[in-house]
């Protein structure tokens, strides 16, 4: 349980908290006690206690409210409603670049800033829905438009020029594209150290039984941190998930959604394209697959359509 001291950081964190917590839909009301412990216990489960203690006092509150409600909207269907986190996501970012502890999940936190503010362009530029209806989630093409434009006024990352030409070989080596390697600006702007809050970790973001799976150890050391081992596991994941699926598309949203969550959706609309699936997929998903798209076009000038596999 909080203290007084603690319970008036969180006071005041709520307050900070503000654009998130009004942007909700009304649902079940929870007791300021209520809300204090689900924080909390969502905070044990996910987030590294040294990297709490780091933040102390109302930030650490006001960053795992965010955390939780990041993560909650990204699962969501709804595309618009990661609009509202862009002020407090904006406000936390240089924070947690600021401190060493907390970088791994700044990493995480910028390149999923980009979704936020994705979200809230496309919101604009959205057309009027239709009284008493809400509105459509937008289709993949109107992401991409919009993502373009992001990309057309965003410097090639630091850390690419290092390791781009060096993952390449590891990509084709597994009989992957190796234009597939701009997958780490997307997951991680090439941090080999980024984290996510839902336990992600690496240039690639491998969540830790899709790692096992591919070979990789996590403990005493977790090669997930290795940025070689890790580009050969995400490589190998990737080209299996095509011989699955038959297209890059539908094999990045399980990259990122689950397999699972992919073939069923697959299975329930009775179709092979991702385009009758995109809108029924994770917020998160929905503008990932749009953003790889945008971003191999940009750094490389290939569609995924036309991606070339490597020659033996």
């Amino acid at each position: 349980m909080l203290n007084v001291r603690q319970w008036s950081s969180f006071a005041l964190a709520a307050l900070l908290a503000a654009p998130i917590a009004y942007a909700q839909p009304a649902q079940t009301t929870l007791s300021l006690d209520d809300l204090g412990l689900a924080v909390e216990e969502w905070a044990r489960e996910n987030l590294d206690e040294n990297v709490l203690a780091a933040l102390g006092g109302v930030d650490r509150k006001r960053t795992d409210y965010l955390f939780k409600e990041f993560t909650r909207r990204l699962q969501n269907e709804d595309v618009y409603d990661l609009a509202p986190l862009k002020e407090t996501a904006t406000a936390l970012l240089p924070l947690l670049e600021g401190l060493e502890e907390t970088k791994p999940y700044a990493s995480w936190l910028r390149t999923h800033l980009d979704y936020v503010l994705v979200s809230d362009e496309l919101k604009r530029t959205a057309p009027a829905p239709r009284p008493g209806h809400p509105l459509p989630n937008p289709p993949a093409d109107a992401q991409r438009t919009v993502w373009d434009q992001q990309l057309d006024k965003r410097p090639l990352p630091a850390r690419a020029q290092t390791y781009v030409p060096r993952l390449k070989p590891i990509f084709s080596a597994q009989g992957t594209p190796p234009a597939l390697v701009w997958i780490a600006e997307v997951e991680s702007s090439f941090d080999p150290g980024a984290r996510s809050p839902a336990g992600a970790l690496g240039m690639f973001q491998l969540m830790a039984p899709t790692a096992r799976a591919q070979g990789l150890s996590l403990s005493p050391r977790d090669e997930r941190l290795d940025p070689d081992k890790s580009a050969r596991a995400a490589a190998r994941y990737l080209r299996y998930l095509y011989g699955r699926f038959g297209d890059w598309r539908l094999a990045l949203a399980a990259y990122n959604a689950g397999e699972t969550r992919v073939h069923n959706l697959l299975t329930r609309y009775n179709t092979r394209s991702y385009s009758v699936i995109s809108t029924r997929l994770p917020a998160e998903t929905q503008l990932y697959v749009p953003k790889i798209e945008a971003t191999v076009g940009k750094r490389e000038g290939v569609t995924l359509a036309g991606l070339r596999f490597p020659t033996s």
